[in-house]
């Protein structure tokens, strides 16, 4: 019984020694393995990004609006895809991201922010208050009327058009950015 508690005992101390080594021998080599978390992109930075939103970026661009939208805000973005600026009637883009036509860009551009970072739930929580359709007030000074249609938040413009937002809630790093899949057009 003796040599049992004997090799028990040198068992142990086997473990443990072993143990104290694989922690001793770890802790430097994981110490160098520290991933620094990635800053979140910035409403620009996230548009650039999707592959879905060239033409934005472009007017963004055309209008000197990338550096008001990369700055700390916060804002919410209604952001139309390539293929709502598509729907526009021909020549539109191309028409309005001439130089001589920045200030009618940015109006249409501003129409589309709003000031703080409104998520979905926000809006649901305004269409819910009051009574089904909510009115949000842009960046350029005019009004959005949001509602829903089933389980999708319907934003309509100044002229009666009506857009869906698709993708809800992408955060960024100054605010959030709903994409839609129309254009709003101010009065």
């Amino acid at each position: 019984m003796q040599t049992t508690s004997k090799f028990k005992a040198a068992a142990f101390a086997a473990v443990t020694a072993m143990g104290t080594f694989a922690i001793a021998t770890t802790a430097p080599v994981a110490a160098h393995h520290h991933t620094t978390a990635k800053a979140q992109p910035n409403i620009v930075e996230t548009a650039q990004s999707t592959g879905v939103h060239n033409t934005l970026v472009a007017a963004v661009t055309a209008a000197d609006l990338a550096g008001t939208l990369a700055s700390s805000g916060p804002f919410t973005v209604f952001a139309p895809t390539d293929t709502a600026f598509a729907k526009l009637p021909a020549g539109t883009v191309d028409t309005l991201l001439k130089p001589e036509n920045k200030g009618t860009l940015t109006n249409v551009l501003v129409y589309h922010a709003v000031a703080g970072s409104v998520s979905s739930t926000d809006l649901l929580a305004l269409i819910n208050k009051h009574g089904g359709s909510a009115t949000i007030d842009t960046l350029g000074g005019q009004k959005l009327t949001a509602r829903l249609s089933g389980d999708t938040i319907v934003i309509t413009d100044a002229q009666g058009r009506s857009t869906a937002v698709t993708q809800a809630d992408v955060n960024t790093s100054n605010g959030v950015i709903h994409v839609t899949d129309g254009v709003f057009l101010p009065a």
